[in-house]
């Protein structure tokens, strides 16, 4: 396995390339689109919630506690998830919880009050757990250093385009039917798309259309795999990741970027009808504007960073660049607020989004750069992911209950964007020289 300090392989000749098959494409692209539809079924509830009111009366601080339901549940099954990623691989993790929150979602179309609805949306949390370390993983067995910030960017952007299509597709759905039927559809397509993946993801070097020259590619360029594991690193036991800095500020770090992200999962819409004043054709129009702006930059920054790194720059400051500008930047989000015309909020949140989504791209590159060896690759993503997804518990209930208190934004947001900001002086100051975590013999 190449190290993350060396010059890395040099790019196939024009012949091989003309052998080499693309299924690493194929796979990661499939990814996307199981994480497109995870995002949809999370985000459905807080573009659907503002047109619920006839079936049910909340106030804003029960709606931060369904927000919130879902991410107890997602957050505290994340450290179980990445260490089941790790054991069963990402063909059984992926497919099952899919299956699992297809069903889920479908129950929230049944829900009658606030407790039916807050279980649904806990067991849909429960279910959608293993996706983002499935990914992770999948970037990491599939794909050399020099692709994998892209590859990255592709799949996480996944969370962008669920959200996005999430407004128009369900304000239209909500405006010709009902809001029941959003859920049904969205569990439907949920269930298909894990019969697609069941049947079509292998690791490398068990898919059938991938090419000898395609796997010496992916071997040679630094994919994670377990013939190159040292045999001290991947005896290092789960728990001993706890004891690494580096671990330790992935995890803080991340949970400053999702305070600030599931801004847009949760509140968003909410925010643009009672703040801004948007109709339903508003909301399903412009307030797709930040989200689109963001899969725009996060494929952008993983394409630049990968082309950084093919040019001899080293991992460490590619990935900080991205992560700590792109938090600089979404603190921008504290003055959306403020500003008087609906437009420039619009403008404002959409900077904050897209700075996130290119942190965001570095951020789940790390798990890759760092495991000891592919066999932790999935318990790194599922740690940092359990850290940031303490930000869905605290985010909702907090923008809530200051909404509630002070009947408006304006002090929610400005502690999102200083948050922002800790997190970018974490990762310049804290996280140290991004490698993969040395194993002494006798740690092992």
């Amino acid at each position: 396995m190449t190290a993350l300090g060396t010059k890395h392989p040099a790019a196939p000749s024009p012949a091989a390339s003309r052998l080499m098959s693309r299924k690493r494409w194929v796979i990661i692209w499939l990814a996307f689109v199981g994480l497109s539809i995870n995002y949809l079924d999370r985000s459905s509830l807080g573009v659907a919630l503002p047109f619920m009111g006839e079936d049910f009366q909340l106030s804003a601080t029960q709606q931060g506690l369904i927000f919130a339901a879902f991410f107890w549940a997602y957050d505290f099954c994340q450290l179980a998830a990445g260490w089941y990623v790790d054991k069963v691989g990402p063909r059984k993790s992926f497919s099952l919880a899919a299956v699992w929150w297809s069903i889920f979602t479908v129950a929230t179309a049944v829900s009658q009050g606030f407790w039916s609805l807050f279980a649904a949306r806990f067991l849909l949390g429960v279910g959608e757990s293993p996706a983002p370390s499935s990914a992770a993983k999948v970037v990491a067995v599939w794909f050399p250093v020099r692709e994998r910030a892209f590859a990255t960017s592709i799949w996480d952007s996944g969370s962008r385009v669920g959200a996005v299509i999430a407004l128009p597709l369900i304000t239209l759905v909500v405006a010709f039917t009902s809001w029941h039927a959003v859920f049904i559809i969205i569990g439907v397509a949920g269930l298909i798309w894990a019969a697609v993946w069941w049947k079509t993801y292998r690791n490398p070097e068990d898919h059938p259309g991938a090419t000898a020259e395609e796997l010496a590619y992916i071997r040679e360029g630094g994919a994670r795999s377990q013939a190159s594991d040292h045999d001290d690193a991947a005896r290092l036991p789960w728990r001993a990741l706890f004891k690494y800095r580096t671990i330790l500020s992935m995890m803080f770090g991340f949970f400053c970027l999702n305070s600030a992200i599931y801004f847009f999962i949760t509140f968003f819409p909410s925010y643009l009808v009672k703040e801004r004043g948007f109709d339903l054709l508003n909301l399903g129009v412009f307030g797709a504007i930040p989200g689109l702006c963001a899969v725009a930059f996060g494929w952008s920054a993983g394409y630049v960073a990968d082309r950084a790194v093919q040019r001899g720059a080293p991992v460490s400051r590619v990935r900080k660049t991205a992560i700590a500008g792109g938090l600089i930047g979404g603190s921008v989000i504290m003055f959306a607020a403020v500003v008087p015309e609906a437009w420039m909020a619009l403008a404002l949140l959409s900077v904050a989004y897209s700075s996130l989504t290119v942190a965001a791209t570095g951020i789940w590159s790390l798990p890759a750069d760092v495991a000891p060896s592919s066999r932790h690759v999935g318990s790194i993503g599922g740690l940092q992911n359990f850290a940031s997804n303490l930000a869905g518990i605290f985010t909702p209930v907090l923008i809530g209950v200051l909404v509630d208190q002070t009947g408006s934004f304006v002090a929610p947001l400005a502690v999102i964007g200083a948050i922002s900001l800790i997190g970018a002086a974490n990762y310049l100051f804290v996280l140290g020289k991004i490698e993969p975590l040395s194993v002494p013999s006798a740690a092992a």
